[in-house]
């Protein structure tokens, strides 16, 4: 039997729950989603960044996460509403409600997303008589489409809101194919569609794809997710890492794990973040940074605590003006959920990120936003780091800073050779070029004497008087 996956995904939905609290409220109002429109900053001072817009709103190529100060640039009359998580709240639970009514496992992924196991609501019925397996298949495919349907029309027509029904036998084509066509639309996405559906798209519209690594595979050529599905796993591998490679590898080929569950699985990871007032650089580092790591470590460390769990690999991730995230992270001798070691552990790879020639702030960036996470998580029943331990780490780790800058001076070294020597090809062969088209001209330059020579001739003393010899 044939596993069926909904994913289910509210459009637009801090901007669509604005609007409809807005209708509720004043049912003569504009409606957000008609218009030009953004969720996020201060409305007020028009400060901030863009967290949801309206679909007209993309026309001016508004995104999310940019100032609202470039939004407003993009497009003045850009209306702006505030972020009202209340109401976000109160919508997001009527609308998992309604998708109870239609399946016993809900996962719930997000506050405005969620799978569901269509599965035994497609089959409730067992092949007909003298129907052929691939008839059933059909036959229950076209069911899930109908009841994708039925819950769209339910959500639109109570709540008020639209959403979007991926279908597929696994949650990542699920997934993928609920980001097709929006709003208001049911998409499949079946393995035997993933060559025409999904292998054209660009390599950042693969779930689970980043930026950078997208960037990354770019590079050597792998641009779309058909260009990915057909690499080389062991290529893959090498440019981004085996974990990555191999995600990358079977999730272009459509492979994914099809279990939906509503069980909590216990937490993998410890992290909070928070975006800063200003902009963070090396002058005002100690008065801003240093506070926001130690308030987020504690944090992490409360939560830890709580949970009775420690973290072997401690993360910091920092977001630069230009959106672009970097991390550092380093693996603890042994684990913690000490909010002193966390913060200066933290602190130590916050310094490797920004300092130094090659850190961020010598090549002119600024920090936004500031992550302290950790990972590699135990029961606590390994011993505690030891100042003596914490001593000698911070040794090691500045030993080890030592290191990674005299082989990122080498680096440097070896890339400033190559490009003196990239340099010098060029201007041989421009040189070359010349030479050959000084050559060229040349040999057009005498051609074109012989040739007026020959008219010459012929006009004085007749065309045939060369053929001749006269």
């Amino acid at each position: 039997m044939e596993h069926c996956i909904f994913h289910v995904d509210v459009n637009s939905a801090f901007l669509s729950w604005s609007a409809v609290k807005r209708l509720e409220e004043d049912p003569t109002a504009v409606d957000l989603r008609t218009i030009p429109s953004a969720v996020g900053g201060d409305v007020k001072t028009r400060h901030g960044v863009i967290t949801a817009k309206s679909i007209p709103a993309k026309k001016y190529k508004i995104q999310t996460g940019e100032p609202v100060v470039k939004a407003l640039q993009k497009c003045p009359q850009l209306v702006l509403v505030p972020s009202d998580f209340q109401t976000y709240r109160r919508f997001s639970r009527q609308f998992i409600a309604i998708l109870h009514k239609y399946a016993e496992t809900i996962e719930q992924v997000s506050i405005d997303e969620a799978y569901m196991d269509m599965t035994e609501a497609v089959c409730l019925d067992a092949s007909l008589s003298g129907e052929t397996p691939g008839e059933t298949e059909v036959r229950q495919r076209a069911r899930a489409i109908e009841i994708a349907g039925r819950i769209r029309d339910e959500i639109r027509d109570t709540l008020g809101f639209t959403v979007n029904v991926g279908i597929s036998s696994n949650r990542l084509l699920a997934k993928m194919a609920s980001d097709f066509q929006k709003p208001d639309r049911t998409h499949t996405l079946y393995p035997e569609e993933v060559p025409d559906k999904m292998w054209p798209l660009p390599l950042r519209e693969l779930h689970g794809c980043g930026g950078a690594t997208s960037e990354k595979l770019s590079r050597v050529g792998i641009r779309t997710i058909g260009d990915a599905a057909h690499s080389d796993p062991e290529l893959l591998r090498s440019l981004i890492g085996d974990k990555a490679g191999d995600y990358i590898h079977m999730s272009a080929n459509g492979i994914s794990r099809t279990t939906v569950t509503d069980e909590d699985e216990p937490a993998k990871s410890y992290s909070n973040e928070t975006t800063t007032s200003e902009d963070i650089t090396g002058e005002n580092f100690e008065t801003m940074a240093i506070p926001i790591v130690r308030r987020l470590s504690e944090k992490v460390a409360d939560r830890m605590k709580r949970d009775q769990v420690k973290a072997f690999t401690i993360t910091i991730s920092v977001k630069t003006e230009l959106f672009r995230r970097h991390s550092r992270q380093t693996r603890l001798r042994n684990s913690t959920n000490d909010a002193d070691t966390i913060c200066q552990t933290a602190l130590l790879l916050l310094h490797e990120l920004t300092d130094g020639e090659d850190g961020l702030f010598a090549r002119g960036h600024a920090l936004r936003l500031i992550g302290v996470g950790g990972s590699s998580l135990d029961d606590g029943s390994y011993e505690q780091v030891s100042l003596f331990d914490w001593a000698v780490q911070n040794q090691e780790r500045e030993q080890e800073l030592a290191r990674e800058a005299a082989r990122r001076a080498e680096e440097a070294r070896v890339r400033e050779a190559a490009e003196a020597a990239r340099r010098t090809r060029e201007a041989e062969e421009a040189a070359r070029r010349q030479e050959q088209e000084h050559k060229a001209a040349q040999k057009r330059e005498k051609a074109a004497r012989l040739q007026k020579m020959l008219e010459d001739a012929g006009s004085r003393f007749g065309k045939d008087s060369i053929r001749k010899g006269l």
